[in-house]
């Protein structure tokens, strides 16, 4: 019998029914509600990507030498931007196999990706694959924290989302391939092609690169200089996922399994250029500011020589040890330093700069920042103020005993040689080839101080410069520096040139952010630089600088030697390099007796230039117009044939003869004399 149903029982089931649907409704209400605020909050402070448009990271800076090599790279990150057009087209192949095969299926967020990886992780019993996207990898590196969270890889799902709407998908790879990290202070694949395999990410081979694809995922853990096997275990997977996806066959993948991986050498230390390179960034912080020159990118180009700057640095060494030996020193803390700065006589460009004897003990520059007298190095620059005021080779000067009003009241100054002997009339040339204090006390008196200090200004110097006679003596304290420019000024035909470390700067997308101005400017006549040149030729062959002769090239230069052995000096140039020596010590004290610029400093000058020679042309310094070169007896300022003691052939101007030549008397007219006149102005 069928059971009837209670109308009463409907109408209750009826209501819960409907209670249960109105519930539902609530709840599915809040859990929209829930949903819609967690998504409010998740999205609500995500970084704006519209900065990825113009991807410009932070990147190092690189200093060039000469010859277009990078000798130093600074940075916060190692970074290299490079287009993904110059990369070789396995290099991306490689890192999309290894860690985002469908990355130009997807949509930013992969959602088979991540379940593979986990079956592989499961199969594996280790994490080898990850499952982020290339372009989830790109959000989280540039837009969020590496905290791992629910809420972060949400946040990071969005935002690849984003990426992968606003930008194609060789722009987030550009973006990727530059900003990953690679281990060992490497971020993206320049720098660490570089840093691992000492080459560029354009000259890798497909071994190269599989070994880098196989790093973003623990790149500290699989750099091979940590650990050699787990990186081959790495380059192995990515080769055969290259392999399984088509970019290679199986056999191209065993080949560059087997193939050998040559390491770059570790990075320099620095030492032998540190000195130049210090001075290059400290110029470039300066004028751009210290994180322009640490994250701009720039690419800064020097005319640093490599070779050059590795024979200063152990000839400024060798210097300081053979000073020890000759002094009976041992105690390597109390010992002298050495300065030495080459630089081009025709453009100014620096080549090397050796600024003390180790740069990882002292970074003070002597070269360029110290100011120590330069005793009579000083001296080229007073006979050139003295031949532009009329003076010549053949000029009489007596060399006798001077007593001059002091600086005290009632004191007196009585200057002497520095052989304590005085030698009569003097030739102006014998003056400056033996180096005669009192000489050059004596043309000052004569031409006066203001042409001398308006000369060293034309020159280049700009240290204080004394208003007394003193100055004849090189009391005035000047950098290493800035006396070597001055004497490229005699080598450069009377055209003075800055010292120039740096050539040009680039920013990192190759515009021109400075270029070097080598035009120099006129310092002195060419016809006054030109005698100044023969006379310093003459301390070379036989004055106070005649040990350095042994280069065997025409080179010209003066030695300097400061009270008390202080200050050791020799400055010398070629027609093509000018090169500056110092040696003292930081705390001014005597050298020790005998400690001469001819002992100390000349020796290294010509170590250094003997590693040079090769390069330099080996010509005559070029004599101008309006010059001829006179034989004149040292011993009376002219010249006579039938008595000649010590005749030399000193350049003269065509407009400022010596008598003898201006209106010889008839027994003066020689045939050697005849023919001097007859001479033609050029040579």
């Amino acid at each position: 019998m069928a059971t009837k149903r209670n109308p009463k029982n409907r109408v209750r089931i009826w209501s819960q029914n409907q209670l249960s649907l109105f519930f539902l409704g609530i709840a599915g209400g809040l859990t929209g509600l829930i949903g819609t605020v967690l998504f409010v909050y998740i999205t609500l402070d995500l970084p704006d990507i519209s900065s990825l448009d113009s991807y410009q990271p932070a990147q190092a800076s690189l200093i060039y030498d000469r010859h277009g090599t990078v000798v130093d790279r600074i940075f916060e990150e190692n970074r290299i931007v490079v287009p993904l057009a110059k990369l070789p087209e396995q290099l991306p192949q490689a890192f999309i196999a290894a860690e985002d095969a469908r990355f130009y299926e997807h949509s930013g967020v992969d959602g088979w990706s991540i379940v593979r990886a986990l079956v592989h992780n499961l199969r594996a019993g280790e994490r080898r694959q990850g499952g982020s996207t290339i372009t989830q990898q790109v959000a989280r590196a540039l837009l969020l924290s590496r905290e791992k969270t629910y809420i972060r890889k949400i946040r990071e799902a969005i935002l690849a989302y984003r990426i992968d709407r606003r930008l194609n998908k060789d722009e987030i790879l550009h973006i990727y391939l530059n900003h990953i990290y690679l281990g060992s202070g490497a971020y993206g694949v320049e720098a660490a092609a570089l840093t691992y395999y000492g080459k560029t990410a354009g000259e890798l081979e497909l071994a190269e690169m599989a070994l880098l694809a196989g790093l973003p995922q623990a790149p500290s853990r699989y750099t091979p200089f940590r650990d050699y096997t787990a990186a081959k275990r790495r380059q192995a997977y990515v080769l055969n996922r290259m392999a399984e996806e088509g970019y290679i066959t199986p056999t191209a993948a065993r080949r560059a399994y087997l193939h050998p991986l040559l390491w770059a050498s570790p990075e320099p230390t620095g030492q032998e250029n540190g000195y130049f390179l210090q001075q290059v960034r400290n110029q470039v912080e300066q004028a751009y500011g210290r994180e322009m020159l640490y994250t701009g990118g720039l690419r800064i180009y020097t005319g640093l020589d490599q070779d050059l700057q590795q024979r200063a640095a152990v000839g400024v060494a060798l210097g300081v040890e053979n000073w020890e030996r000759r002094q009976r020193r041992t105690d390597q803390k109390d010992r002298p330093q050495a300065a030495l700065i080459a630089m081009e006589t025709g453009s100014g460009l620096v080549r090397a700069v050796s600024g003390g004897t180790d740069f990882a003990a002292s970074q003070f520059n002597r070269a360029t920042q110290a100011r120590r007298q330069p005793g009579s190095a000083f001296k080229p620059i007073i006979y050139a103020a003295a031949l532009e005021q009329g003076m010549t080779p053949a000029t009489i000067i007596v060399d006798e005993p001077l007593r001059l009003p002091g600086a005290d009241r009632g004191r007196f100054w009585e200057p002497k040689n520095f052989s304590n002997r005085f030698y009569g009339p003097t030739t102006l040339r014998d003056g400056l080839v033996y180096s005669r204090n009192i000489l050059s006390v004596k043309i000052m008196q004569e031409i006066g101080i203001s042409p001398v200090v308006k000369q060293a200004r034309q020159m280049g110097i700009s240290s204080p410069l004394s208003n007394n006679l003193s100055l004849a003596l090189g009391s005035a304290e000047i950098s290493a520096l800035e006396l070597t420019a001055a004497y490229g000024a005699l080598a450069n035909g009377g055209v003075y040139h800055q010292p120039v470390f740096i050539k040009s700067i680039r920013d990192s997308n190759g515009r021109v952010l400075e270029q070097a101005n080598l035009n120099g400017r006129r310092a002195l006549d060419e016809r006054t630089a030109y005698q100044v040149t023969r006379l310093l030729e003459g301390v070379v062959k036989e004055g106070t600088g005649r040990s350095v002769a042994a280069i065997g090239l025409p080179v010209a230069g003066k030695t300097g030697t400061t009270d008390r052995y202080m200050d050791a000096w020799f400055i010398g140039y070629s027609p093509e390099l000018v090169t500056g020596v110092w040696m003292g010590f930081d705390r001014a004290r005597p050298l020790g007796r005998h400690e001469t610029g001819a002992r100390a400093a000349a020796p290294i000058w010509l170590h250094f230039m003997q590693g040079v020679k090769a390069q330099l042309a080996g010509k005559d310094f070029p004599r101008p117009a309006g010059i001829v070169l006179v034989p004149i007896d040292n011993a009376v300022g002219h010249f006579e044939e039938e008595t000649p003691h010590r005749v030399t052939l000193e350049a003269f101007r065509t407009d400022n003869l010596p008598p003898a030549l201006l209106s010889p008397t008839p027994a003066a007219e020689t045939p050697r004399l005849k023919k001097l006149r007859e001479m033609p102005a050029e040579g």
